[in-house]
């Protein structure tokens, strides 16, 4: 590293007017801050970028970014104008994690886990076809399974297996399961090769796995997986107790601790798609026109559509999987339970409804609960799923997609015609999410979550397509991620902001209108509604959110209305 030292004394010698008492070790403190804010950078920073975010001296970033790409800790492409991390950095991951203990590293996570649940608590890892578990913490009154250090469990009837298997490569799973024998232990046993399958795609979704008497009758676990820095399991830490102490409700509530207790373990590498922190709750007192009408406990609500033919509101529960029909008026609704995750529910003309379901298009019927394929559109992304769809004036249906162990840039927008001919529209997206169309049909919007960008397109009524995609705004992470969106009869976007506490309304030239705070921290999509279509009806979500969080934010989950005085817009149907 040489050249970096003396790197680092030539910024300290030539004058920027800040020049430090120690050069070498301020020199390197910037250096770490540039690394690290290219690297929380989804596609690499530009130079003004990075000038405006580190607040250095033009001078003194620009010798440092030359310093870092000659050590190949940051590349350069000149195509774009953008810094991104160099392979150095990469090559220096893999050493760590050559040498990386995971029972040291899970050690203070297993010890704060039991203090925390007064459960026991287990880690373990994949050994060929079975978990092997390698370190515990026992309660006063320690589990008669003999299941502690050096014993099995089945990895497709455990929490922790199932954790490990749902984070696997895609191929890698599919191989250890066509050699595995699903054995059943219980009548709770999944022993259905399609049925697991279904199952993983739902626990990678969520992030946790939770077994109820899948192994042990009367036994539970929750369990999320230790990742190394592809983002590959290398064990699993999870909290086993009797299933009388650990209900399916505190199951799920746990889900989010050892989330963390994973995340902690190895240092937060990975990828995830769905975060664990919020923003802080605003001050004051809750508004008096945000009003609770579908009390409801959905880990992740979503696609409300208002019908008015039948005065409900319609929406869907991703990772339920469900899908609802709600009476705002009553208070009340009906689930039905659906077999894959699913991001969205759209009536059809002719009867039924049509829905985004894993990385297909199915047709549900509500009453008998039966479901068709209708289009195999991500047939060749096997990993890929629907997150959110809606349809243009036309009838016909655009939906956007995601890759379900959230690799960047996997997603693709895609419309289906009511004459069943499928086209893609776009692709290179990481986190598909809200869309809509303005009021005269000639821009289209579409939210891409993990960029923070909601993008306009140019959009031709009569042909369907769309051109000259351009970010429309991009949202400040210190107010949430952008999540689902509505447009109104003005052409004013309404966007619920994941971890951001509101709905914000901006006008057509981006601009913020107005902040309606909410009281809970994850509202997901809205939609206009209600006799007079005045009614703003807002999705939420509960999922990841500790129990802390939720006593503070007891109503997540449930569907909101708020009184706008702003008229919106109907919402339109599946021709086909």
């Amino acid at each position: 590293m040489a050249n970096a030292q003396e790197h680092a004394v030539s910024i300290g010698k030539e004058g920027d007017g800040d020049v430090p008492s120690t050069p070498g070790v301020q020199a390197l403190t910037r250096g770490v801050q540039i690394l690290d804010i290219v690297a929380n950078a989804a596609v690499g920073l530009r130079f003004t970028e990075l000038l405006e975010q580190t607040a250095m001296p033009k001078g003194t970033l620009h010798r440092l970014l030359q310093a870092l790409v000659e050590e190949n800790l940051l590349t350069f492409d000149s195509r774009h104008q953008k810094y991104r991390l160099g392979a150095r950095l990469f090559q220096w991951a893999h050493k760590v994690w050559d040498d990386f203990d995971l029972r040291g590293a899970a050690e203070p996570e297993l010890e704060r886990l039991r203090d925390m649940t007064g459960e026991a608590i287990r880690l373990g890892v994949m050994d060929g076809q079975s978990i092997l578990y390698i370190d515990q913490r026992e309660v006063p009154q320690p589990l008669r399974l003999n299941n502690g250090v050096g014993s099995r469990a089945a990895v497709h009837a455990s929490g922790l297996g199932k954790a490990i298997l749902a984070h696997l490569p895609l191929e890698k799973r599919r191989a250890l399961l066509a050699d595995s024998n699903l054995e059943r232990f219980t009548d709770s046993t999944i022993t259905d090769p399609e049925e697991l399958a279904r199952q993983l795609d739902l626990i990678k979704a969520r992030g946790y796995a939770v077994s109820v008497d899948e192994q042990h009758v009367g036994i539970s676990s929750v369990a999320a997986p230790v990742l190394n820095h592809r983002g590959e399991p290398i064990g699993a830490i999870g909290i086993i107790a009797p299933t009388f102490r650990l209900p399916l409700d505190r199951l799920h509530a746990l889900g989010r601790d050892v989330i963390e207790a994973g995340r902690r373990t190895s240092g937060n590498f990975g990828e995830f798609a769905m975060s664990l922190g919020i923003q802080p709750r605003p001050l004051g007192v809750d508004r008096a026109d945000v009003r609770c009408v579908i009390p409801a406990s959905s880990f992740l609500g979503e696609g409300p559509y208002w019908s008015a033919e039948d005065k409900k509101l319609y929406f869907v529960d991703i990772l339920a999987p469900s899908v609802h029909a709600g009476d705002p008026e009553k208070g009340t609704y009906t689930s039905v339970t659906v077999p894959e995750l699913v991001g969205f529910m759209v009536p059809r003309t002719r009867g039924g409804f049509v829905a985004g379901m894993h990385g297909d298009i199915r047709g549900i019927d509500m009453p008998t609960g039966s479901v068709t394929t209708l289009a195999r559109l991500e047939a060749d992304r096997p990993g890929n799923r629907f997150n959110d769809g809606k349809c243009d004036r036309k009838g016909r249906l655009w939906g956007g997609t995601l890759a379900i162990d959230t690799s960047p840039d996997q997603g693709r927008l895609w419309r289906l015609d009511p004459d069943g001919k499928a086209y893609e529209m776009d692709r290179g997206i990481h986190v598909s999410n809200g869309l809509d169309w303005s009021p005269d049909d000639k821009t289209f919007y579409f939210t891409d979550t993990a960029k923070q960008t909601i993008y306009a397109y140019d959009f031709d009524l009569e042909s369907g397509s769309i051109s000259g995609r351009r970010p429309f705004v991009v949202v400040p992470e210190s107010e949430g991620k952008p999540d689902g969106l509505t447009v109104d009869a003005e052409g004013f976007l309404w966007v619920a902001h994941w971890d951001g506490w509101c709905v914000t309304r901006y006008d057509p030239e981006g601009k913020v209108e107005r902040v309606i705070n909410l009281p809970v921290p994850r509202p997901t999509s809205c939609v206009f509604g209600g006799e007079d279509l005045q009614t703003l009806f807002v999705t939420t979500a509960r999922i990841r959110l500790s129990a802390a969080q939720l006593a503070d934010a007891p109503l997540s989950g449930s569907v909101f209305a708020i009184d706008t005085g702003i008229k919106g817009l109907p919402s339109n149907m599946f021709a086909g």
